[in-house]
């Protein structure tokens, strides 16, 4: 495993930034017929939301617990909260969410694969 030093971690510190991560949960609209096209147009924006840079890392969860995918904005807490008002799911009862602020360090970020 490689060594981080401790002045590594302290020229580090002041680099951290604050992101705001959504955690997505199942709404009470989740399980029913109507669902599955909504989901469609909610994974649709959120490639939008990606393509605009206001999300830069989203996924879904499918480990079957009520936790069904996690969001990383690039934008403040009050404004992750407004683009999740405004998700088709979250609109329909789909998906319920919550917002907290997630700190990340320069360099940060899922390997490239195609």
């Amino acid at each position: 495993m490689t060594q981080i030093t401790d002045e590594f971690m302290q020229s580090m510190l002041p680099k951290a930034r604050v992101y705001a991560a959504v955690l997505l949960k199942a709404g009470p609209n989740y399980a029913t017929p109507q669902a599955r096209p909504i989901v469609w147009e909610h994974a649709r924006r959120n490639f939008a939301l990606r393509a605009e840079g206001s999300l830069v890392l989203v996924g879904p969860v499918s480990d079957g617990s009520e936790l069904c995918g996690i969001g990383i904005f690039e934008t403040g807490l009050d404004e992750a909260r407004v683009l999740m008002e405004e998700d088709p799911g979250v609109k329909a009862g789909v998906f319920a969410f919550e917002v907290h602020p997630w700190t990340s360090f320069p360099g940060d970020g899922l390997p490239q694969h195609e």
